[in-house]
């Protein structure tokens, strides 16, 4: 397919944060776009507010458009969904939104940034990497850049930067020119029955279809994995390209850097916690490979304001600290953790967890109970269901039962505000990628007219 001569566009679940990136570039390029989303969201009005035309609630085939070119969808919508079933049962063409951005990817020069976590840190990273070192790059990410203040950019170099999506395999669709493989934990066995099948059906493939003469930066841990293919690795003191002697200096995390080339000491990074430094150690590996220099990479490092609701600061003063983060997998609820406690040394710290699909909470509960004991008191809402119909017996009391902490409540998204109002807050953490975004303002304004 020539996207080239799409003038008219329409996507079912235009308000995903992959799905919105997508209708972007589009609507960039001059394309009418239309679409379809279950509710009205801030991302949704902004997308309206760029000229997009989008409906909401229940299917209604009365409002879809004549003369689309092209229909792009999402798996997040029910495969019995009435406005599916009709363009399944028309002469449309109908596309995946991974098929659309590999058709992208294999038209233009590519960096995919694979992983179960980090991906959107990363190509944000990445992206803002480039465009500081003079590369005008495109980039479809998986969420709001503080430094964009979006999730898509428009650029006119070559070089795409896109988040290479393992959830139904998607990134298999993609042909890039630099693959990074961030992470490998087990997610998605909706998707891929077993975990050992998560590397060997999903992110060895993905490594396969690194274009030739390509490169491929894989991190270090994980090497073990991919012994019979060329790649490069870095890390946090391992890898080719590898971050040392991680230190903590006037609030901001530092670290040296060793690679094949070069080194570069004493780079300043905003983010907290190793985690954070890998994915930066990954980034400036990509960036290498495009010529970006030392001056480049010190000040995109020490500019990066990163993701929202990715260790995002919604509300700080001496009394109270209140962080925002996307975390919905054990691994990045320890990362989450980890780094709030690494920043605030010796306070307590209460977190306000949403579980994210019935699905993930069954497969992961034990992990689940176990990261959020390392909080000092946990508040659980209900699980947000996204794409899921109900699982019998699979409620957050499951993951409830299985805790150790005595400090530790079961809520829902109507009453946690009020149920908050009842503890003595230090460090507060919201955690968890449904909907639980809804309650962040109303606690952000309830601690700042509470600290008046």
């Amino acid at each position: 397919m020539n996207l080239s001569e799409i003038k008219k566009i329409y996507f079912l679940g235009i308000g995903g944060i992959g799905m919105s990136a997508l209708a972007r570039y589009f609507s960039m390029k001059g394309v009418e776009v239309h679409g379809y989303d279950k509710t009205e969201t801030t991302l949704t009005k902004k997308l309206v507010n760029e000229g997009m035309k989008i409906h909401y609630g229940a299917a209604n085939v009365s409002k879809i458009p004549t003369g689309l070119d092209l229909v792009v969808w999402t798996p997040a919508i029910p495969r019995n969904f009435e406005e599916l079933t009709f363009f399944q049962n028309s002469s449309i063409p109908l596309k995946k939104r991974a098929e659309v951005l590999g058709i992208i990817s294999r038209s233009q020069r590519t960096i995919a940034i694979a992983g179960t976590h980090g991906k959107t840190t990363t190509s944000s990273l990445v992206t803002h990497l480039l465009r500081t070192g003079g590369v005008d790059c495109t980039a479809f990410l998986g969420g709001i850049s503080e430094n964009l203040g979006s999730n898509y950019v428009g650029g006119e170099s070559d070089w795409v930067v896109a988040e290479a999506d393992e959830y139904d395999r998607s990134f298999l669709q993609l042909s890039p020119e630099i693959s990074v493989l961030l992470s490998m934990d087990p997610d998605h066995l909706d998707i891929y029955g077993e975990a050992s099948a998560v590397a060997e059906t999903g992110f060895k493939e993905f490594i396969k279809k690194t274009k030739p003469n390509g490169k491929v930066f894989i991190k270090y841990d994980l090497a073990q994995y991919f012994e019979n293919q060329l790649f490069e690795t870095f890390g946090v003191n391992g890898g080719m390209y590898q971050a040392r002697n991680v230190r903590v200096e006037d609030g901001w995390f530092v670290f040296d850097l060793a690679t094949p080339d070069l080194e570069i000491n004493g780079i300043r990074f905003a983010m907290p916690g190793r985690h954070n430094i890998e994915n930066a150690t990954a980034a400036i590996a990509a960036g290498l490979q495009l010529g970006i220099g030392e001056g480049a990479i010190r000040k995109a490092m020490e500019t990066f304001k990163g993701i929202k609701r990715r260790f995002e600061f919604i509300h700080r003063d001496e009394k109270t600290v209140f962080i925002d983060d996307y975390a919905h997998h054990p691994t990045e609820i320890r990362a989450a953790v980890q780094a709030a406690r690494e920043l605030f040394p010796g306070r307590k710290i209460t977190g306000i967890f949403q579980p994210h699909l019935y699905s993930r909470t069954r497969d992961f509960q034990d992990g689940f109970a176990e990261e959020l004991d390392k909080l000092d008191e946990i508040l659980l809402m209900d699980i947000y269901p996204a794409r899921e119909e109900p699982i019998p017996g699979v409620t957050s009391a499951i993951v409830f039962d299985k805790m150790k902490n005595p400090a530790k409540d079961l809520v829902t998204k109507a009453n946690v505000l009020e149920v908050l109002k009842t503890k003595e807050l230090d460090v507060l953490m919201t955690i968890g990628a449904g909907d639980i975004d809804t309650v962040v303002e109303p606690i952000g304004q309830f601690l700042k007219m509470k600290n008046e």
